[in-house]
């Protein structure tokens, strides 16, 4: 396996000594959907030293339209997606340390991850997570790397703790767009388009090239042939809770925290009690058996109910699916689980 990154190499910006930094550094990626698997196979053929994957959810149907990692095996048995990640990621390279974490990303367990970290690449589905991310970024002076797609539609953005604008700064002059994976679908081109300037983006920071850095805002359109870059130099306060002279690092905070949520594309509700449960599935499966069909692995637990499906995961989270009613949900998850 001595030529193995041979082709990487002869890139002279990488060249030997950039091969030596890549083996040596770790990177995180929060979420294994469709960006975050995309990315993470890229640095495991890139050769990493370390890869660490969080996700909350496993795999289904509808996922293998566009994340990459994940085969019909893993959506029939409902395989965690970060386990399911690493399962595919040791059989391409198994030189690169992984590890793989079934959980949620808050701002409570996160921090405890970042000892090592190099670069963080943002593979969400949401502004609450990476408003987290960005603060726990500036407070440990970790690069982090935005990504967002939905339908032809992606946008890349490069935060480096100290030189640039944070997502704070700039929320308001770039604001989310409105559409979803609920409204507008996706289709896989735009994932892989923002995975590729994130991964790109990563390497410039693994191999100390931050002279090269994307200085910009990027927002494309592959359907449509649009692309815009945007200067957000100036954009820079000092005034700014997260990467300002007074910080504060606001989204950490508890209240901050968004407890339910609509999940992308899902009619889903997650619920997130307000500490850990660790349930014992045998007596949770006891117990549901009344009201539906139960199913379990080692990782979740799920019940059918006549219109909807619950899934509880080992740390307490609950997904239900089939509304996006999130007083709905509530009303199912406090009338089953107490």
């Amino acid at each position: 396996m001595t030529d193995r990154y041979s082709r990487q190499q002869l890139f002279k910006q990488i060249g030997s000594n950039g091969q030596k930094k890549i083996k040596n550094k770790h990177v995180l990626i929060v979420g294994a959907g469709a960006l975050g698997s995309a990315g993470a196979e890229a640095f495991v053929r890139a050769g990493i030293g370390k890869l660490t994957i969080i996700d909350r959810d496993y795999v289904e149907w509808s996922n293998l339209q566009r994340q990459q990692l994940y085969n019909e095996a893993d959506a029939e048995h409902q395989i965690p997606k970060a386990i399911a990640a690493e399962k595919h990621l040791k059989q391409i390279n198994s030189e690169v340390e992984i590890e793989a974490l079934v959980m949620e990303a808050r701002s409570d367990n996160l921090g405890n991850l970042l000892s090592g970290v190099d670069v963080i690449i943002d593979g969400t589905d949401n502004f609450d997570i990476r408003f987290i991310l960005n603060d726990l970024s500036h407070k440990y002076s970790i690069p982090w790397i935005y990504g967002s797609c939905v339908g032809s539609y992606g946008a890349v953005y490069t935060i480096i703790p100290g030189r640039t604008p944070c997502l704070h700064c700039i929320l308001k002059e770039v604001p989310p767009g409105g559409a979803t994976c609920d409204t507008a679908g996706i289709i896989s081109p735009a994932v892989q388009i923002v995975s590729a300037y994130q991964v790109a983006e990563a390497f410039k920071i693994l191999v100390d090239d931050f002279s090269m850095l994307r200085n910009t805002f990027l927002l494309f359109d592959v359907w449509s042939n649009q692309h815009h870059s945007i200067k957000l130099t100036k954009m820079k306060k000092e005034g700014c809770l997260t990467c300002g002279t007074m910080r504060t690092y606001p989204y950490l905070s508890y209240e901050n925290q968004m407890k339910t949520e609509v999940l992308c594309g899902r009619n889903t509700v997650q619920i997130r009690p307000s500490r850990s449960i660790g349930y014992s599935f045998d007596q949770l499966e006891k117990r549901l058996c009344a009201h539906g069909k139960v199913a379990r692995n080692p990782y979740l637990l799920s019940c059918q109910l006549q219109n909807y499906r619950l899934v509880i995961f080992r740390d307490g989270r609950v997904f239900i699916h089939g509304t996006n009613n999130i007083q709905l949900a509530k009303s199912l998850y406090h009338r089953l689980l107490g």
